[in-house]
């Protein structure tokens, strides 16, 4: 038997189309799929969207209509490693477009999804084997929202 990929879904409250729509327009190589409407056997309005599936930069999605019982924490989020202070910028700007802003990098877009936006950078400077400049990088992006690439190769070289 063949082992396919992992699918996420991502439970929305009535919200699911709108979500994927921002998302296919925020990311490269990605579009909308298909749209599953609610039968009239199932709860909910009868041709009201149940599923959408999508694909973000080529990963497969479903989003569900599933109602208000299941908001989304921060214990998921997703995580996109950038690798210019351009495209940092513009998923920022994007994501928190509706949402708000949070510490160390992480974005919650307009229907609450936790997104880390992340320079390609950070965990090659984590992974330093001088623990000084770990330690400087670390405070560095502690005290961020959106993650600054120059600010963190400054803190590595110890320029701050």
């Amino acid at each position: 038997m063949a082992i396919r990929p992992i699918q996420p879904c991502l439970w929305f409250d009535g919200q699911a189309e709108q979500a994927a729509q921002l998302y296919t327009s925020v990311f490269p190589d990605s579009r909308i799929l298909s749209v599953t409407r609610n039968p009239e056997a199932a709860p909910g309005e009868t041709g009201s969207v149940l599923t959408v599936e999508f694909e973000l930069n080529g990963q497969r999605f479903v989003g569900l209509n599933g109602g208000p019982q299941f908001p989304f924490t921060e214990a998921v989020s997703f995580q996109v490693l950038c690798e210019t202070q351009e495209e940092i910028d513009r998923y920022w700007s994007a994501l928190t477009d509706g949402g708000k802003e949070g510490p160390c990098g992480w974005a919650y877009d307009r229907f609450g999804l936790a997104w880390q936006i992340v320079p390609q950078l950070l965990p090659t400077l984590l992974a330093h084997t001088d623990q000084t400049v770990v330690n400087r990088v670390t405070a560095a992006f502690m005290g961020m929202t959106k993650l600054d690439i120059a600010a963190l190769e400054r803190a590595a070289v110890n320029e701050v």
